[in-house]
């Protein structure tokens, strides 16, 4: 049986986002898997970074209101990793061992701290293994 999931931004946002049928096709697929089968996670950061790209940054922009319905209904029930000492020292670690920038670092390690098997992502590098935790772009494309 395959652990949990952690969930990076990029994944979370292509929920919202219509612009990109393929990507929000995906995304809504993983997430609707990991909510059927309570192995989605993610942490304070996505959190902040998926609110923030949705009321500021995706055209058009979500209203409060919008913005409030999918911190309800998508995010809340993800968010299980909130910041500690031990997640930033281990963010650091990462860093240190892998080269990543500091933000990755801390999706990283709050994968890890969640217990993941793997992190959906396409910012960091597809295939890469890091202690349990397996990298996977979940938008590569199966033909190229």
């Amino acid at each position: 049986m395959r652990g949990a999931d952690f969930f990076d931004t990029n994944v979370l946002v292509y929920l919202f986002d219509a612009r990109d049928a393929r990507r929000s096709e995906i995304a809504d697929a993983l997430l609707a898997s990991a909510q059927r089968d309570r192995t989605g996670i993610i942490s304070f950061q996505v959190v902040q970074e998926t609110l923030s790209v949705l009321t500021r940054k995706l055209k058009p922009t979500f209203s409060a209101d919008q913005a409030r319905q999918a911190l309800d209904q998508v995010l809340l029930p993800l968010w299980t990793i909130h910041p500690t000492p031990a997640l930033y020292q281990r963010a650091l670690d990462v860093q240190g061992r892998y080269g990543f920038a500091f933000y990755d670092s801390l999706i990283v390690a709050a994968a890890l701290e969640g217990g993941c098997t793997r992190l959906l992502s396409e910012d960091l590098q597809h295939g890469q293994q890091i202690d349990s935790l397996t990298i996977e772009n979940p938008f590569l494309d199966e033909a190229s």
